[in-house]
């Protein structure tokens, strides 16, 4: 009993140093394409009538003792011709250990470029409700790691802005969600201890390619970056078939491999599943990153997801 609490003691302990150094601390999603207000809050869709939103769930790491779990959900609609708007919250848990709720409001502009092509601009504000609780640790060393040995309950305002280039059939979007910089840890008791959230800098694409009348080929990127930590980039190349069914595969460099499939259930809900194969030196501590998501789309016009970047 003794040793597995040790080593889940460990194990935990090395997620939050982990977490605390400038490494990417974000959230990971695989379908990063049906989640792009989170990221961007300049994402938009100029489409009238309309109330889009989701629900997604990942267990990343799975049967690694502590492996963080990430729950978002997520609406967005037109407020007026040129005013979209939307809501996210994103709850982190790592190991009941660190938790951490992110609520989030978008407010972006729509400038037409031309007859399809738009131009948006974005901005969101929000706070996060960071909480850290270290009782019931049990360290492999006769003394305890001072750093640990206060919990953490604190709350970091934060803004965001971006850019979101989008037509019927592609988007290219650059993002901050976090303008500003948050300490977690700070010098106290004369130690020194300290981690920081650093600005993340996401750059995004999508096309939608017809094939024929039955299949349309979707490629899509996201690239991540935060000083100090290794650039970040994800490819995907899904298909889709009809307005039924859409698969494909992906490939996170030196991370993972991924597979993605999805549902379209009715005109206004969609379900997915994904799923990551680590291919790092964390491979051989987990199987692999699950992913789940809903879909769900209102509309007047009952237009589908084919008539705007909801598609991706």
């Amino acid at each position: 009993m003794i040793n597995k609490i040790t080593t889940y003691s460990i194990t935990i302990l090395t997620l939050l140093i982990g977490l605390y150094s400038h490494a990417q601390q974000d959230p990971q999603y695989t379908q990063y394409m049906y989640n792009m207000s989170v990221i961007n809050p300049a994402y938009a869709t100029d489409e009238n009538s309309s109330i889009n939103g989701g629900l997604l769930y990942r267990s990343q790491w799975a049967r690694s003792v502590g492996g963080p779990t990430t729950a978002t959900g997520f609406f967005h609609t037109k407020l007026t011709d040129r005013l979209e708007g939307g809501l996210s919250i994103v709850h982190d848990d790592i190991g009941d250990v660190v938790k951490q709720t992110s609520a989030f409001a978008d407010l972006a502009y729509v400038i037409p470029m031309g007859e399809a092509l738009k131009l948006s601009f974005g901005v969101k504000a929000g706070a996060s409700f960071y909480n850290a609780n270290f009782d019931g640790f049990v360290y492999s060393d006769p003394d305890e790691d001072p750093a640990f040995a206060e919990n953490i309950n604190k709350t970091f305002p934060n803004i965001g802005a971006g850019l979101f280039l989008f037509s019927e059939n592609y988007y290219v979007g650059l993002s901050v969600p976090n303008l500003l910089e948050t300490k977690h840890l700070e010098e106290s008791s004369g130690i020194v201890s300290q981690g920081s959230e650093n600005m993340h800098f996401f750059l995004t694409g999508g096309y939608v390619l017809d094939l024929n009348d039955t299949f349309k080929f979707k490629p899509a990127f996201m690239t991540k970056y935060v000083n100090g930590a290794p650039l970040s980039i994800d490819l995907s190349a899904n298909f889709r078939y009809l307005n039924l069914l859409e698969f494909g595969i992906g490939y996170r460099f030196d991370d993972a491999y991924t597979g993605m499939i999805n549902f379209t259930l009715t005109d206004s809900l969609r379900v997915g599943y994904a799923y990551d194969h680590t291919i790092s030196n964390l491979g051989d501590f987990n199987s692999g990153s699950h992913e789940i998501m809903l879909l769900i789309n209102i509309s007047n016009l009952r237009k589908g997801y084919d008539k705007s970047p909801r598609f991706f």
